[in-house]
Order: structure tokens, then C-alpha cells, then sequence
């Protein structure tokens, strides 16, 4: 599973194409999703680190999309992935447009802690995907590392009465997700933690398995260097695992239902829902879930449509700025320093 060899950079320029995709609500910050697409001989890879990444680690990002362009697939353990709705930091108000994006899905994940809002938005948001989703919908909230220990404390024992599955990435450090499991146990509060950019963005990502800082782990194709890498991960940290995206075309999200289909365990739906979130999509069928679930015969061999390339290419200057990208990436893996 994986390359054999690293293509050299000439072939891998010549087989790159670089999009940008408006998104129908701002995510993280962006309003135009970019991503640059390999066409290799053995399928198509994704490649999209997002724009403040330096080449250290998107050469991860790099070496994933050539695997899934050069490389073989693991085997799949199972025909379907279930998939969670993507919630935004939308207003309470515009939770119901989101959700009906997601044919089927039971399991939601909400954006929370947005730069600007308070926590008065985030318990308003949860509460509408609870009052639409039913009781018996599984919600999970995500930080991105955007709470202090103190405002984690505060926030997750608003939350909690709304059921949370589990909270995402509530802290920063890893330090501080140990501390507020601690705490969580405490006060009594069963809310469990899950590791994301502390897996995906760490030089050691095994830490938070060794910190007991985390239940469980969310992993990302594309950050962790490849389906082989992220199986290993798995592993090796020895935690339920969630299977996501990074704001993925259909490309990318099937190297991550590749990834969901090879895990020995999944007990959690998988965020791979992200193309409901753009305007527009580089594959004619897209990737998306249907009852709740994607076939993983779906995501083999999923190709872009030259149509859809032209439609949403990039301007020159675009296309330069994500070539010199790629060369810079690739020099890294060429090092071996990734």
C-alpha cells in the first residue's frame, strides 16, 4: 500500500490542477476553498493544505495525494461509511438550510468557539441541531483548540445537557486536554474528549494516547501523510478513531472513506460530508452521503471531470502561487524530512 517511489517533480507539475470552489457558508475563515488535484496513474490525489502551512508540513498533505495517485488501496472491511452533517458557526436561525444538506445523517458535528461569538451563540446553535436532529441524534461539537482550560470547563458544562457525544479539540495543548478530562470526571460531567489537530498537526501525534488525553482520536488522510500513515496512527495510539476531512472535494473525501473502509473498528460516524459545503464540486457524482451512509464502491476510482477542472481553475497567479507550493513540498519529501 502506498508509492513504491516518490514521481519526480516534473511528472507531478505536469499532472497538477489547481481549482478554487466558493463555499456556500464561510468555514473557517475561507470563502473559497482551493486545492490543487493529481492525476497519477493508478487514480487521483488531493492536495490542499491550507494557505498559512508551511512546506514541513504540507508535504504530508503532498505525500498523501501521491499515494492516492501513484499508490494501491488497502483492503475495505466494510461496503458503507456513515457520515456525520458539518454544522458551521452559523446562527441559530440557518441550522435547518444546513442540515437538510445531509440526506440522512443522525450524527452532527457543530462548529463552536468562533473568533467573535460568545458562548451564547454556540449553546443557541447546538440547541437548534438538537431541536431538529431529535432526541436521538448524536451531536459532537468542535473548538478547534479555540478554549482556554477555564473556558473549556465552562463551555462543555453548557453543552452537556444537550447530549454531547463527545467535544472536538476543545484545547490547544495537549497538556490542557489531559487536565480537562480530569476536571470533566470531577464535576461529574460524561463528556468524552477528542483529539483532532493534536494528532493531525503534532510532530509526535502518539502523545495524546500517552498523556491519556484524549478518548478519542479523529484522523485526517491528508495531514497524516496517507491512508497507510493514518491506519498506522490508529494503531498505534490504541483509541476509537473518527475518520474526517479538511474541507475536501470528492477527491479527497475518497481517500477518506478509503481510510474509514480499512479500520478494524468504526464506531463512530465519519466527517466526510464536507462537499455538501461547497457550491460546487470537481466529480460529476459527487461524493456525498445518501441515507446517512457513502458506498465505499463509490469512492474507487473517483475521477475529476475535465468540465468542472475549467470551470473552476484558478487565475495564472493562483496557479503559480500552488506550483511553487508543490515544489517546495515535494523538495521536502525528496530530503526525507517530511
Amino acid at each position: 500500500m502506498g508509492p513504491a517511489t516518490l514521481p519526480d517533480l516534473e511528472e507531478v507539475l505536469a499532472r497538477l490542477h489547481v481549482v478554487g470552489i466558493p463555499l456556500r457558508t464561510r468555514f473557517r475563515r475561507t470563502t473559497v476553498r482551493e486545492v490543487a488535484l493529481l492525476e497519477g496513474p493508478t487514480g487521483w490525489g488531493e492536495f490542499g493544505p491550507f494557505p498559512e502551512y508551511g512546506p514541513q508540513e504540507a508535504s504530508r498533505w503532498l505525500g498523501a495525494a501521491i499515494e492516492a495517485a501513484w499508490g494501491s488501496s488497502a483492503p475495505s472491511l466494510r461496503a458503507e461509511v456513515p457520515v456525520n452533517a458539518t454544522v458551521p458557526a452559523v446562527a441559530a436561525a440557518d441550522v435547518l438550510p444546513v442540515l437538510a444538506r445531509f440526506d440522512g445523517c443522525t450524527t452532527a458535528k457543530v462548529k463552536v468557539a468562533e473568533p467573535g461569538q460568545r458562548l451564547r451563540d454556540d449553546v443557541e446553535r447546538v440547541a437548534a441541531v438538537r431541536r431538529h436532529l431529535g432526541r436521538d441524534a448524536r451531536i459532537r461539537v468542535d473548538a478547534n483548540g479555540g478554549w482556554s482550560l477555564a473556558q473549556a470547563r465552562d463551555a462543555v458544562a453548557a453543552l452537556a445537557p444537550f447530549d454531547l457525544e463527545y467535544v472536538e479539540q476543545p484545547c490547544a495543548d495537549v497538556e490542557d486536554l489531559a487536565r480537562l478530562r480530569v476536571a470533566l470526571a470531577g464535576a461529574g460531567l460524561d463528556v468524552r474528549v477528542a483529539a483532532d489537530e493534536s494528532i493531525r498537526r503534532a510532530e509526535d501525534p502518539l502523545r495524546v494516547a500517552r498523556l491519556e488525553a484524549a478518548d478519542v482520536v479523529v484522523v485526517k488522510v491528508a495531514p497524516l501523510g496517507g491512508v497507510a500513515r493514518a491506519l498506522q496512527v490508529v494503531a498505534d495510539c490504541g483509541l476509537p478513531a473518527v475518520v474526517s476531512s479538511a474541507l475536501d472535494t470528492s477527491i479527497g473525501i475518497a481517500a477518506g472513506v478509503r481510510l474509514a473502509a480499512a479500520l478494524p473498528d468504526l464506531p463512530f460516524a465519519c466527517g466526510l460530508g464536507t462537499v455538501e459545503l461547497f457550491t460546487g464540486d470537481v466529480v460529476a457524482d459527487s461524493l456525498v452521503a445518501h441515507d446517512g451512509v457513502i458506498d465505499v464502491a463509490r469512492a474507487v476510482g473517483v475521477a475529476a471531470t475535465p468540465d468542472l477542472l475549467d470551470r473552476w481553475r484558478v487565475d495564472p497567479e493562483r496557479e503559480r502561487w500552488w506550483r511553487e507550493r508543490t515544489t517546495a513540498a515535494h523538495g521536502v519529501l525528496t530530503a526525507g524530512t517530511a
